[in-house]
Formats: C-alpha cells, sequence, structure tokens
C-alpha cells in the first residue's frame, strides 16, 4: 500500500479545521457580545422565514461555529441573534432582511469580459522559478496546443461571450512546504501524480476559459463559503458535518469542516452529494504524434499497471496465467525486483510519450487490484487498449481497508476503478483476478476482439472547460438558497429509506442532486408531487430526510441542510423517502441537459 494515502485531499483543509479547533479552545468570556446577547435576542423582531428555507439551519450553525474564521467578527457578528440574522440577511442571502433594515449598496465593480485564451503564455510567468509548481507547469507546457485547440471548439459549439472574467485563489496546499507532503518533490521519482494532474488541468481550464488567477503556495485567509476543495475519494455529509461526527464516532482529520457538501471537487462522479470536477485523460499533443500513434502495430503485448514493485505482491498465478498469452511489459520501479516476474520487460520509469505508445502497442492493459481509481485506465481504453479490472472481494471502504481508514466516507470500491468498471466491455473486463475461469475468460475475448479508441467527453480538455465554465457562472454557495441547476431539471422518485436516494436515482437512470433538496423539504414542496402531509415535524437526527409515513402521511423533514445526503440509507426507518433526482448529458454527468 502506498504510504500517501491521504494526499488526495488539499492541505487547505487542515487549514480550515485548525481554525474550527481555535474557536473551540477559546473560552467563553472572550465573547466580547455575551453579555448583551440575552437581552438582544429578547428584543431582536424575526422577520416571516418564508421562501428562506435554509435561514433556520445557518442560525443554528452560526451559533455554534461563528468565532470559526474571523471574517464573521470583522463583518460585525458578536454571537448575538441579531448580529447572525444581519449576517445572514446583508453579506449572505440565506435569511430575510430584519424590519427597517436596508442592505446597503456596493461600490460597483468595473467587469472585464471573460475571453478565451489563444495561448498559455500570460499564465507561465505565475509558475516559472517556483518548485511547488514545476511538474504542474510541466505537464501545462505539454499540452498547450490541445487546451488551445479544445477552447476554440467549445467556442464554436457554445455561446461564450458575455461572461465576465473572475478573481480566482488557487492554492494546491499538497505542494506547499507547510504541508510536508514533499509531492511537487517526489513527482519526479515515481511518486503519485493525481491530484498533480488534477491541479494542472483545473489551473488550464480556469486559464483558457479567460480568468484571472492568484497562484498561492502559502496559506492564505479565505471566506469559508468561496473554497472549494479538491478531495479525489468524497466527503459524505455526516464525516462533513463536525457535530454530527462527533456523536457518531466519525471524525477523521479530513472531515468536520461544516463546509456545503458540493464545495467538494471529486476526481471522479462516485459521490454525487459532491462535485464532480474530474480531470484531462492525456492525449496525443500534436497530429504528427497522433499519426504516429495510429499507424503503431498493436501486438499480443500486455502492459501491466502497477509502477511500483510492491504493487505485484502475490500476483504471480495472476500474471502466470495472463502470460500463456501474451508477451508482457512493466513500467515498475523501487522496491524489491524479485517481485516482478523474470519473464516481464521492465521499462522502469518512463515519459508519458513512451507509455502512451506502449499502449498502443498493447491489447491489455493489466490492473493488480491497486492503486484505486486512478488515470491510467482511462488512458489506456483512450489508446485503443482493453483494460482488465480485478473485482474486489469484499468492496473495500474505511471500515475493512486501511487504505481507506480515515477518509471521511464510507463509499464502498466495487473494483480497482469502479468508473472503468461501469464503461464496461468490450473495453474494460471486470474480473475476479482468484478465479482462472473468469480471467481466461475475459483473456480469450481479448484476443478475439479489435476495439477503437475511447474516451468520455468528461475527461477531454474539451469536456472539462465546459464543466469548470458551468460551475464557475452558476454555483454560489454564499448568496442563499442554491439555485443551479434549474429547478426544471428536478425529478422526483419515491424509494424506501432502506435504499440511498443515489442508487433510486441511479435505477431511475437519473442521477441524484442534492441542490434539490431544500425544495423538498416543506409540506407546500411535497404536496406539488402528490404527497399531502397530515402532520409534520422536523429533525436533525436523521440523513433520509425528507421522507414521509405513507399510512398516516406524516411528513419529516430536515432541520440541518448540511444532513441532506443523496448515500445514506436508514433500514431502521419504515418510511418512504423523497428523493431529488434529475437527467445529465452523456458523458458529461456533471452538467444536467437544461444546465448548458
Amino acid at each position: 500500500m502506498a504510504p500517501l494515502s491521504n494526499l488526495e485531499v488539499s492541505y487547505l483543509e487542515e487549514r480550515l479545521k485548525l481554525l474550527v479547533k481555535k474557536q473551540e479552545e477559546l473560552v467563553e468570556s472572550d465573547n466580547p457580545g455575551q453579555e448583551n446577547q440575552t437581552k438582544d435576542e429578547q428584543t431582536c423582531p424575526l422577520p416571516p422565514m418564508d421562501g428562506y428555507p435554509e435561514c433556520e439551519g445557518k442560525l443554528k450553525w452560526m451559533k455554534t461555529m461563528w468565532r470559526s474564521d474571523p471574517c464573521y467578527s470583522s463583518s460585525g457578528v458578536n454571537g448575538s441573534l441579531c448580529s447572525f440574522l444581519i449576517y445572514l440577511s446583508e453579506v449572505e442571502r440565506w435569511c430575510p432582511v430584519l424590519p427597517g433594515r436596508v442592505i446597503p449598496s456596493a461600490l460597483p465593480d468595473v467587469p472585464v469580459p471573460a475571453v478565451v485564451q489563444d495561448s498559455l503564455t500570460g499564465l507561465y510567468p505565475a509558475l516559472a522559478n517556483r518548485i511547488q509548481f514545476r511538474w504542474i507547469q510541466q505537464r501545462i507546457s505539454s499540452m498547450e496546443e490541445i487546451w488551445v485547440k479544445a477552447g476554440h471548439t467549445l467556442s464554436a459549439k457554445y455561446n461564450l461571450t458575455g461572461r465576465m472574467s473572475e478573481q480566482i485563489l488557487v492554492h494546491p496546499g499538497l505542494v506547499t512546504d507547510e504541508s510536508g507532503f514533499k509531492m511537487a518533490q517526489s513527482a519526479f521519482t515515481g511518486g503519485p501524480l493525481g491530484e498533480l494532474v488534477q491541479w494542472s488541468d483545473l489551473i488550464s481550464t480556469l486559464y483558457i476559459l479567460g480568468h484571472h488567477l492568484h497562484l498561492s503556495a502559502s496559506i492564505p485567509d479565505l471566506k469559508q463559503c468561496k473554497v472549494r476543495v479538491l478531495d479525489s475519494f468524497g466527503t459524505e455529509p455526516d464525516f462533513n458535518h463536525e457535530a454530527w461526527a462527533k456523536s457518531h464516532s466519525q471524525t477523521t482529520f479530513w472531515g468536520g469542516l461544516n463546509l456545503i457538501p458540493m464545495q467538494f471537487y471529486t476526481m471522479f462522479p462516485h459521490t454525487p452529494d459532491n462535485t464532480f470536477l474530474g480531470f484531462v485523460v492525456e492525449q496525443p499533443l500534436s497530429s504528427e504524434e497522433a499519426q504516429r500513434l495510429q499507424s503503431t502495430k498493436r501486438n499480443n503485448q500486455a502492459l501491466v499497471y502497477g509502477k511500483k514493485a510492491e504493487f505485484w505482491k502475490g500476483k504471480r498465478a495472476y500474471l502466470d496465467l495472463i502470460h500463456e498469452h501474451f508477451e508482457i511489459h512493466g513500467t515498475a520501479v523501487g522496491g524489491n525486483p524479485s517481485l516482478v516476474p523474470s519473464y516481464v520487460k521492465n521499462h522502469g520509469l518512463i515519459k508519458g510519450t513512451e507509455v502512451q505508445t506502449l499502449l498502443r502497442q498493447s491489447k491489455v492493459f493489466v490492473g493488480l487490484s491497486f492503486p484505486y481509481e486512478g488515470p491510467a485506465p482511462l488512458e489506456a481504453i483512450a489508446n485503443g487498449c482493453a483494460f482488465l479490472n480485478p473485482r474486489l472481494h469484499p468492496p473495500q471502504s474505511s471500515l475493512n481497508t486501511a487504505f481507506f481508514k480515515g477518509k471521511p466516507n464510507i463509499r464502498e470500491v466495487t473494483s480497482q476503478h469502479p468508473y472503468a468498471e461501469a464503461i464496461g466491455e468490450p473495453y474494460v473486463w471486470t474480473i475476479d483476478m482468484d478465479n482462472p475461469a473468469d480471467v481466461q475468460r475475459a483473456i480469450s475475448a481479448i484476443l478475439k476482439q479489435t476495439i477503437e479508441p475511447y474516451l468520455p467527453y468528461e475527461f477531454t480538455c474539451e469536456g472539462m472547460l465546459q464543466r469548470v465554465n458551468t460551475f464557475i457562472e452558476k454555483q454560489d454557495f454564499c448568496h442563499g438558497p442554491v439555485n443551479w441547476p434549474p429547478l426544471s431539471a428536478l425529478q422526483v422518485v419515491m424509494a424506501k429509506t432502506s435504499t440511498s436516494c443515489k442508487q433510486e436515482c441511479q435505477e431511475a437512470g437519473l442521477i441524484c442532486e442534492p441542490a434539490f433538496f431544500p425544495h423538498l423539504n416543506s409540506a407546500e414542496d411535497l404536496a406539488k408531487y402528490g404527497v399531502h402531509c397530515l402532520s409534520s415535524n422536523t429533525y436533525d437526527g436523521y440523513l433520509t430526510l425528507p421522507a414521509y409515513n405513507n399510512r398516516t402521511n406524516h411528513c419529516l423533514f430536515q432541520s440541518d441542510p448540511l444532513l441532506f445526503s443523496c448515500v445514506r440509507s436508514d433500514p431502521d426507518l419504515s418510511l418512504i423517502r423523497i428523493c431529488p433526482c434529475r437527467d445529465y448529458i452523456k458523458d458529461q454527468i456533471a452538467l444536467c441537459k437544461a444546465c448548458v
């Protein structure tokens, strides 16, 4: 197992967690507004909450967490109910404005149009001579031509005019000296690259779309609602909710941030409570290179997915079976070389272009069950090479596997690469690695087949540009209830509470959309969808709300918006759950059909 198992989450999380911890350590006497708080709460006139379904939950959160970030006190929050309401109505837009108060008009910003860029030249000075960005700059510059081409192609398909250039702070916390991870240095000696790939592609995407970037390699002060956390494996709502995690023994180093779960940006679309950011699968960088790869002869050759010798341990019988049909190649470095069978032609650490050549020469890319959910299997099928994907028995998660322990989720990983597993045959063959008959079945089929290169649109440069542009234009967690995706995309599906909304939506050919939960969290809302509540209560002790009893028509609503969950189920509750689903664009699951 790789020793740096938690590198997928930005060091920014640690900073936010320390801020929360600092708040807890403050003694009650340090609160300057405490003396007047009781009197203030008695005289503060509460306005009607109609149209602000998340106000109550935000007030509840603010009461215990207002000292977690200095921006609250600098905006006038002092611990009193009135100060909470003023902040949540005038600075953010979660609550109604108090009677007699007028929101002051801010000085208008001078808008600057966002123009799709013709090159990445203007980005390089911010990256130059900074060791933390050395590998990132190398990938960005090597892919400049394809990024520029993708920007032009997207512009021709969609109207990208009328957008404003945003000021965007980019803080790859894992490359900072403060993090202690030394990821920037190890990238050139066989260290993990997945997170650096994602950061590189995000920076390229934002710049090509015409936004002004501020690249940070130190810890800045940030406003919490503006934070987006790159989080490879995902953070589920109950782990994100600090109070819930503490009371249910789910506290982890990476959890308890009390962010809106959609502020976590994942590498693959495995956690619908989060936002799927993704990355770009490396492709030929020039027409000449593309022609060279296309003319490469495909052989009875297998390339093993295992760049560290330790990944090969215990796989000899499996590899021997494959070797009966294929010449096996590898790219393993370090560790005990005897773990790699002598019949393997091991190329060691090689360039990405050389890996693509090997994939073009090979008929099968052989998974060893680890590493989990990396970019390489998608690179294989993008080069017309089938992927042999080991099934995991039992499915692995933070509950039973050391690698996932401490990650803020209990998501079950059913194979080495669940996203590839969903693509399926003939590109991906998910097999039982310890069942020779199952392996032989897949090998026989792969030997007979010829497949064309295939890459889902969401993992192309153009696909990522489209997705991130939409997030920048539409996602807003600072100004009241989320109003994107458009409500017209909402499709309501009923489910037993023993079934997660993720599963129920998938079975209907849809995806669970957490942004729609607040629009189903009142009796008035449910009546629009044929559920008529004769009585109702709100709770913050369940993760499967809203729900109702179909015998008594008693409805249960969620009082804490941070506990809305697509992924949780509760076999102990005999209720019908109301699930917010939406459609999605084929090969662009982050966006609904009405989103573009």
